[in-house]
């Protein structure tokens, strides 16, 4: 440690690299001091988004000359962990992650900060071992501190609130037994933040809470999968529900009926909102809860996973100054961050953009958004009667849901508004006769539609994939000759992936742009078959081929694609 007891300012190192500049950091030093006690610039840089935490890491990497240490690529020893305390690992920002070759002696930790002299001494003395520092990013280090003491400090809680709990009953009076729901008892406010926390973490995009007859499980769904994370005793139940139900604004004395809530968290310094949904079933009230970053949805549209002549497809409907895009595919398949993309596009000032929505799911903005609200009577339709008297430009309606909807929405375009909406169809062609199904006269639709995005997620692979040949029914399946030599790739698993062999998820996509030719056909109520076969001639890629089209580059899997494209594309 001694080499590097003179301390290096991270700010001069991140100027000194070119990777903010004299006012940011000033700005930053501004912002830090309204922060808690203890708050690292280097945090206050990252979520000012001055620099990203990798980069961050990199660039002291090279002043300190300070190894850094990816900790999702590593098999991480549970013996080094244990010689810490969770408390002393989170108050310090590090972990430890195993031990020298060549000293037995020397622990190997994980830091933000290998500046910090203090917590390398105190980790010294807890660990009677010398301490060799390694730099890695905050978020990295938080990621294994939940995955290495998570499932340790929520039954340490559980087990506190019981006792607790065993007391405060044997001295209660039968008056006081709605007391028994103390919402602000402290071990399960802990335990229901540290269940957002590290779903946050684990990249989760809901949060299941079930009860059953003698326990309560807990699933995160990560990259479309939902995965057991916790299960905790059945005594702990009514209190988390509870502490739920309070900060999520529902009723907590409503019990027979479905509720909904919400809740803003901020995590590692960035907001979240979250939808909260629960519903009463045999054993008690089952808890879903929705997370979105409020970032999520404000993308880039070459991140959304289009390829080139796709983005130029999807450019080329958004200029259409009248009409209706429509954006199609099952429940968590994309389609609202495409919409929110296409509306951040499309919101500049000399526009007009109002959204009716059920629930508004992130913030846009300059758009006007408004909140469906059947107790006021303000369902879709009601209120895009409303709105179209508002000199709306762009109104994006969050899902059409009826023929009342429907009509108006196509009403609307034609009257010279440029709408965008939802529809849950499996296909762009199969979105067309489920218009006409609504009620909708093919004539006025063939009139209004501009374009239909189809879409669906797939899973990436993570980096531990592993080659093999393409078999002749696969080749088939991706449309390539059977003679082809093709190297796909197959999911393996690592620490990298939590096992599961895939990281993250990208969009695959149907994009039917609609010519004259298809607007006759539609005009004429001509086949779904009848459409996609026009719409293929004009240069559509269909969703199986978009997708065979990643399983080549070895970005997916051919099980993804299966998955995904099962009943999208007739063969």
């Amino acid at each position: 440690m001694a080499g590097f007891r003179k301390k290096i300012r991270i700010g001069d190192a991140l100027i000194s690299e070119g990777m903010i500049t004299e006012e940011q950091l000033n700005n930053a030093l501004e912002v830090q001091k309204q922060k808690p006690k203890g708050t690292l610039i280097g945090e206050t840089l990252v979520e000012l988004g001055y620099v990203k935490e990798v980069e961050m890491a990199q660039a002291l990497h090279r002043h300190l000359q300070v190894e850094y240490v990816d900790l999702r690529k590593v098999d991480i020893d549970e013996k080094a962990v244990r010689l810490i305390t969770e408390p002393i690992a989170r108050k310090y920002k590090l972990i430890p992650f195993g031990f020298s070759e060549n000293d037995v002696n020397k622990l190997k930790v994980a830091m933000v900060d290998p500046q910090d002299f203090f917590a390398l001494d105190d980790i010294s003395i807890m660990t009677d071992m010398k301490v060799e520092a390694y730099i890695s990013t905050a978020s990295q280090i938080s990621a294994q501190i939940d995955r290495h003491f998570g499932k340790q400090q929520a039954t340490a809680i559980a087990e506190q609130y019981k006792k607790e709990q065993e007391v405060y009953y044997a001295e209660e009076d039968e008056e006081d037994a709605s007391r028994r729901e103390d919402v602000e008892n402290s071990p399960i406010v802990v335990l229901v933040k540290n269940l957002i926390e590290q779903a946050v973490r684990q990249r989760a995009s809901d949060i299941h809470i079930e009860p059953f007859e003698n326990l309560v499980r807990v699933r995160y769904r990560v990259d479309g999968v939902l995965r057991e994370i916790i299960t905790y005793d059945k005594a702990l139940f009514p209190a988390i529900i509870a502490r739920l139900k309070i900060i999520s604004g529902m009723d907590i004395s409503e019990k027979r009926k479905p509720q909904d809530g919400r809740i803003t968290i901020d995590v590692d310094h960035k907001e979240y909102d979250i939808r909260v949904s629960n519903l009463p079933t045999v054993y008690g009230e089952k808890v879903v809860m929705r997370l979105a970053s409020k970032e999520g949805f404000k993308r880039q549209k070459s991140e959304l996973g289009l390829r080139p002549e796709d983005l130029e497809k999807f450019d080329n409907i958004l200029k259409n100054p009248n009409g209706i895009i429509l954006v199609t595919g099952p429940t968590g398949s994309g389609k609202s961050t495409t919409l929110y993309t296409a509306l951040s596009e499309l919101s500049t000032e000399e526009v007009n953009v109002i959204t009716v929505e059920d629930p508004v799911e992130a913030n846009v903005d300059g758009v006007n958004q408004v909140q469906v609200n059947n107790k006021a009577d303000m369902t879709f339709a009601n209120a895009l009667r409303s709105i179209l008297r508002q000199d709306p430009d762009v109104i994006m309606i969050g899902e059409i849901r009826d023929g009342e909807t429907a009509e108006i929405a196509v009403r609307a375009s034609i009257t010279g508004h440029l709408v965008v909406s939802t529809l849950h169809t499996n296909s762009t062609a199969a979105t067309v006769g489920r218009l006409i199904d609504m009620g909708i006269e093919p004539y006025l639709l063939g009139d209004s539609l501009v374009g239909i995005i189809a879409q669906r997620l797939v899973r990436r692979l993570c980096e531990c994939k592993r080659p093999r040949e393409a078999t002749v029914e696969e080749k088939k399946m991706m449309s390539r000759s059977a003679a082809e030599k093709l190297t796909i790739y197959d999911p393996v698993g690592c620490q990298m992936c939590n096992g599961t062999g895939y990281v993250g998820r990208i969009g695959i996509y149907e994009i039917m742009t609609i010519n004259q030719k298809i607007r006759n056909l539609i005009a004429s109520r001509a086949t779904a078959d009848e459409i996609k076969k026009a719409a293929e001639e004009d240069g559509m890629s269909s969703l199986r081929s978009s997708a065979a089209k990643y399983v080549c580059e070895g970005v997916t899997s051919i099980a993804e694609l299966m998955k995904t494209t099962y009943n999208a594309d007739e063969e």
